[in-house]
């Protein structure tokens, strides 16, 4: 489900990138607030049917022991859910600026804290996959909280600072009119892989099946997101030609300006 927010996260590429271009620095920041907001809605009904997963799972023909775990799981991650909706907002914010260090630092930072969390939550502490899932949690709301500073106390970040108006609530439609067709573009590309999963525990012996496709996805993914990390280069080009369309029209202005004789 962390598919459909990284999908509708995508419409910001559109909007910061133009508002930046054209030098309307302070919408940015609205349209982060708007996204944030949004995302966060999305979350709710997401959270929800995770909280009946096993139900879901079982309904379409899963292995009801398979189908437990998961719910178990996915109530620990709920938490997760709301961080990475924040996290995928605050990424198309400073991508649109190329402050790329401070995403670095952050996740960086973010990763020394998991690894050995989550290796004390699993294995020393007993918890397994809960315990997983929980460091999973807390490591996208440090990468949130990181970020968040960054944004509000930074330099660099100034000139496109706002404060919290209403202008975010009105936003929000013209958000979900780029963001739903990036998410179905985004979830008919990712579920693809998703929905061999959930064929592989229709299998004889689901329980090995799903987790050795489970483990080459994950690793499939390990190299699909260096193309995606690349791609973040798209921003800037929506940046730079609200850029050159701003001065074009500046140019058209000029000579109205200009004195006679």
């Amino acid at each position: 489900m962390t598919t459909i927010q990284f999908g509708l996260a995508g419409a910001l590429e559109t909007l910061c990138g133009q508002a930046y271009g054209a030098e309307q620095y302070q919408k940015l920041e609205t349209y982060t607030y708007c996204a944030i907001i949004s995302l966060i809605l999305v979350c709710l009904p997401i959270s929800f049917l995770w909280m009946f997963t096993d139900k879901l799972l079982i309904l379409i023909g899963q292995d009801p022991s398979i189908s437990h775990v998961a719910r178990k799981y996915s109530i620990c991650l709920i938490p997760n859910l709301f961080s990475y909706a924040i996290l995928q907002a605050l990424i198309r914010y400073f991508q649109t600026q190329s402050l790329i260090l401070p995403m670095l630092c952050s996740s960086f930072a973010s990763l020394c804290f998991h690894i050995p969390l989550c290796w004390a939550l699993v294995f020393k502490a007993e918890m397994g996959i809960i315990g997983a899932a929980l460091a999973i949690s807390l490591s996208y709301w440090l990468n949130v909280i990181l970020l968040g500073l960054y944004m509000k106390n930074s330099s660099e970040c100034e000139k496109t600072r706002s404060v919290f108006s209403k202008d975010v609530f009105f936003g929000i439609r013209e958000f979900f009119r780029f963001a739903v067709p990036s998410a179905i573009m985004t979830c008919l590309e990712w579920w693809s892989y998703e929905v061999l999963i959930l064929l592989s525990g229709l299998l004889p012996n689901p329980k090995e099946e799903t987790s050795v496709l489970s483990i080459c996805f994950t690793i499939t993914y390990l190299h699909y997101f260096i193309p995606y990390g690349f791609g973040a280069t798209a921003v800037r080009g929506g940046r730079d030609e609200a850029t050159s369309e701003n001065r074009v029209e500046i140019g058209r202005r000029k000579p109205a300006h200009a004195p006679a004789g």
